[in-house]
């Protein structure tokens, strides 16, 4: 064999080396941020399963305050609006913006219990209230879960050099994140 077939031989084969490693790494990468898109959408479906048991909670919760607070209507049809705004709401962004109305009118028809004293000790509403109280727990564990899922998504898809790859791939950042709601933000005035 010629020297010169064997330097065009060695150099074919480095080109051949570094296309197969690039490949590779598009590959890679690519099969990395479609697992972690895959599981940014499964934390989602966690998140809105729990808001949808919280929100077929809120009818019995609403008709036992009823039966002690009927002219309570305003805060009932807060309620009711929120609720609806949340059911019909499409996509985590819209689903986000409608939980953090739920949430505000749920904590006014929960702090009903001050001006109903007697509320406080129905047995239905009390079980009402601990079913909620566990959902909340869940829905906050699931928006834990869904957060960090679309925080390692985002990383994965912004480093160097997956984000040549996720541009070449259509993937782009998410930006969805689940946000205390501005009425959570405010401190609690304490009266005794």
């Amino acid at each position: 064999m010629s020297r010169g077939l064997a330097i065009t031989l060695g150099v074919l084969g480095a080109v051949l080396l570094v296309v197969v490693l690039i490949f590779g790494s598009f590959i890679g990468a690519r099969n990395s941020m479609v697992e972690k898109d895959q599981t940014v959408k499964e934390s989602w479906s966690n998140v809105d399963t729990q808001l949808q048991r919280r929100a077929d909670l809120i009818p019995n919760l609403v008709q036992t305050v009823k039966g002690f607070a009927k002219q309570e209507t305003m805060v009932f049809g807060d309620i009711a609006n929120a609720r609806a705004g949340m059911l019909n709401a499409q996509g985590p962004a819209a689903k986000i913006a409608a939980n953090g109305k739920l949430d505000s009118a749920i904590g006014r028809l929960l702090l009903l219990t001050e001006n109903y004293p007697q509320l406080r000790s129905n047995e239905q509403f009390m079980r009402l209230q601990d079913e909620l109280s566990g959902t909340e727990n869940r829905i906050t564990v699931a928006r834990k879960r869904y957060n960090d899922a679309i925080r390692d998504y985002n990383t994965t898809v912004l480093k160097f050099p997956n984000n040549i790859w996720a541009s070449i791939s259509g993937f782009q950042p998410n930006n969805a994140y689940f946000q205390a709601s501005e009425s959570a933000r405010t401190v609690p005035q304490v009266k005794f």
